[in-house]
């Protein structure tokens, strides 16, 4: 089993594997980076939306953390997931993660849900998200690392996208490929919709 299939259950596995050995390492690492960057558990908890009595239990080695809930510390921590994960062998051959075992942000912008399709070790590099919308729902981003882009594809309804001063209204089977090293916006349009959505370089 792959980690984006289930940190939870890696941890309960008695024989002690590179992602067992990793996640033994989470709670101090993540620890050690909120205090480098002066945060308290209150700011740490209102930056990433996990609740302050999760990131404590995290950090005290008490609750397993989903990919999702660590995709959301580490962006407010603003660390590299990938090496909080460093030293967990890739999986050889065929690496299926199946439709509810996909890690999913239900609390991003207003009126929209992510599903994580990218491997925990590629957030910072090359990212792939399947977004939803509810009619008028907005994902709203801050600017990204210098030379971002992000490459969207719209499979239904109708998205409105902004990236600095350009806006584009775009329709199913769209495609749109912007930088996003400034503010972009993404924003359901008469209805809800679907995107597909790859960020590089983020």
């Amino acid at each position: 089993m792959g980690l984006v299939q289930g940190l939870s259950s890696a941890m309960t596995d008695e024989a002690s594997t590179p992602e067992t050995e990793v996640l033994s390492l989470l709670p101090t690492r993540l620890r050690a980076a909120r205090r480098d960057k002066g945060l308290s558990l209150d700011a740490v908890a209102k930056l990433s939306g996990v609740s302050r009595s999760m990131v404590s239990q995290i950090e005290r080695g008490e609750s397993s953390p989903t990919i999702a809930t660590l995709w959301n510390l580490t962006r407010a921590l603003q660390v590299d997931f990938a090496g909080l994960l460093e030293g967990v062998d890739e999986p050889a051959g065929i690496e299926v993660l199946r439709n509810a075992n996909v890690p999913l942000i239900a609390n991003a912008g207003q009126g929209c849900s992510i599903r994580i399709l990218s491997p925990p070790e590629e957030v910072g590099r090359h990212e792939v998200y399947d977004i939803r919308f509810q009619d008028s729902g907005i994902l709203d981003s801050a600017p990204h690392k210098r030379g971002a882009r992000e490459h969207l594809t719209v499979i239904s309804g109708n998205v409105r996208i902004k990236a600095g001063d350009k806006v584009e209204m775009l329709g199913p089977g769209d495609t749109a490929r912007y930088p996003v090293d400034q503010p972009h916006t993404i924003s359901a349009e008469a209805g809800p919709a679907q995107v597909f959505l790859v960020v590089q370089d983020a």
